[in-house]
């Protein structure tokens, strides 16, 4: 199974244009459920465009030479020289590019609508931490570990130097690299955790008959934990980060200790995993053959820290079994809701992600008034939260994020 990565570039068209109440130069348009500052007469409704997300980051080329001062870098931004209709100051998210700006050669014109460009016009993550957490896995890795074992060769000056020559960290590789360097494929029949926003999602503000939980979003690092049983019986326990699998708990990752290796002991994940097919197999006609455990580990050093805690925690969002099916490869695939994972996780210390309510989507809300429902205080400290997650009460396969405006100012640099 491909795996998709988050489109941060997009071709999209124009929804609506609205002015700027004292501004000469620049007009508000709007791009599915964004709203983000453009040339007057830049654009008309219904015109196609680049959209570039937040958190992003554009190449140092001549098209992108006007971001040069915001370090080519793409965050939420508020003017408060200018006032919207709320009487606040004027929101900015992301950037509508007109697709003339670029090379002819790209053919952006003869894309259809929806299609993502992240890589054809070189798009990044603008955080150095997203790029290594969210982005495609690094096909370095394996020296990187290899050097956080062997220190004390690693840091010889000559050493250094050369081992930005690719021959000579392959050379390196085969007379201290080992097996346990090589990263582990993340397990392909697992899906990513990645929650689409709300303003990629404006057709739910019309959906007035779905019930939705709502969780907060928690700022942390993705992480997702799995029990592959064989068809022989034994049991394979399966510890990854957002992209990588990590082989053992000694594996060097982003952060100065494997955070995922560190949760899936203090939890004892592997046997909360058993337990959670034992409930389930007594109450199920099949064998379980796979378990998915997957939720936000959070504290000290990630993040920043924003919770201010001393140690570091882990909350699930996502639980998703698969049983056996008719031939020796196929399952069936069930994901469960919040409520449901909850008694299945109840007496083994570990929780779910916050529960704050229910929610049905009243008629005539505004993408304005559903964005300042995301504001508000933390579950877990006295401080802002994140956002909130949306999953349907019916269906835990559908479901969508509404990240906090008022958060993300916050955190912008």
């Amino acid at each position: 199974m491909e795996e998709k990565q988050r489109a941060l570039a997009h071709i999209e068209n124009i929804a609506w244009i609205k002015p700027i109440e004292g501004a000469d130069n620049i007009e508000l348009v709007g791009v599915l459920g964004w709203q983000c500052i453009a040339k007057k007469g830049e654009f008309n409704v219904g015109d196609f465009c680049v959209y570039i997300e937040i958190d992003s980051k554009v190449p140092e080329t001549e098209e992108f030479e006007f971001l040069k001062a915001k370090h080519y870098k793409i965050k939420t931004m508020k003017l408060n020289k200018f006032k919207d209709e709320y009487g606040n100051g004027v929101m900015s998210q992301g950037i509508a590019i007109p697709l003339s700006v670029f090379n002819k050669d790209l053919n952006l014109n003869e894309l259809p609508h929806g299609t993502d460009v992240t890589e054809l016009l070189h798009i990044t993550y603008a955080s150095p931490d997203d790029i290594k957490r969210k982005g495609k896995v690094n096909p370095d890795s394996k020296y990187q570990s290899m050097i956080a074992r062997r220190k004390k060769v690693f840091s010889r000056p000559w050493i250094k130097k050369m081992m930005k020559y690719k021959w000579f960290r392959v050379v390196m590789f085969a007379l201290y690299g080992k097996k346990k360097d090589k990263p582990l494929s993340f397990p392909s029949w697992i899906q990513k955790t990645d929650e689409e926003r709300i303003e990629n999602l404006p057709q739910y503000l019309n959906d007035h008959e779905t019930k939705w939980v709502m969780t907060e979003k928690i700022d942390g690092t993705s992480t997702t934990f799995a029990l592959d049983k064989k068809h022989f019986g034994a049991s394979e326990f399966i510890v990854c980060s957002r992209n990588v699998r990590m082989r053992k708990p000694d594996q060097p990752c982003f952060f100065d200790e494997n955070v995922y290796w560190k949760i899936a002991q203090k939890y004892d994940i592997e046997n909360v995993l058993k337990q959670i097919v034992k409930k389930l197999e007594a109450h199920h006609d099949g064998k379980i053959m796979r378990i998915v455990l997957q939720g936000e580990t959070y504290g000290a050093k990630l993040q920043g820290n924003p919770y201010k805690m001393d140690d570091i925690d882990f909350r699930a969002f996502n639980l998703i079994s698969y049983s056996a099916g008719n031939g020796k490869n196929e399952y069936f695939k069930d994901k469960y809701g919040v409520y449901t994972m909850k008694e299945l996780l109840k007496g083994t210390g570990v929780e779910t992600v916050p529960v704050l309510g229910e929610f049905v989507m009243p008629e005539n809300i505004t993408m304005h008034d559903f964005k300042l429902m995301a504001d508000g205080m933390s579950v877990i400290a006295n401080v802002k939260r994140e956002g909130i997650v949306y999953r349907n009460v019916n269906d835990a396969r559908q479901s969508f994020k509404n990240v906090s405006n008022d958060y993300l100012l916050k955190h912008s640099s």
